[in-house]
């Protein structure tokens, strides 16, 4: 069982999880709206609403800490300078997450997860 367990496993290792989590945050950040399965989304939306409040107080530690969490400079500088001074009023709820579809190849119900 999995009373107050803090996060959702998605059957991979700790470090498979940690690199996907840390794709699909970069994707989500360099497209702003990418189309994956729904508990794949749920986890996403912790990681990346975490990074966008941290990101709202643009200083050379927020880049710092932001960079360690996605490795990638695009994307670092796309988050703190051009999505989240959108959100400087907003106290949480960055991102929407859409069902869309059942895919054919398993029948996993499908999400849009996109900035709102």
């Amino acid at each position: 069982m999995r009373h107050k367990h803090g996060y959702r496993k998605l059957n991979r290792t700790s470090s498979h999880r940690k690199a996907l989590l840390k794709n699909l945050a970069i994707a989500l950040i360099e497209r702003e709206r990418i189309e994956t399965t729904v508990p794949k989304a749920k986890e996403l939306r912790r990681y990346i609403e975490k990074l966008v409040t941290k990101s709202k107080n643009a200083d050379l530690n927020t880049h710092r800490h932001v960079f360690a969490y996605l490795q990638d400079k695009e994307s670092t500088k796309k988050l703190i300078n051009e999505i989240s001074p959108k959100y400087v009023d907003r106290n949480g709820g960055y991102t929407s997450i859409i069902k869309t579809r059942i895919r054919r190849g398993d029948a996993t119900q499908m999400a849009y997860i996109s900035f709102v």
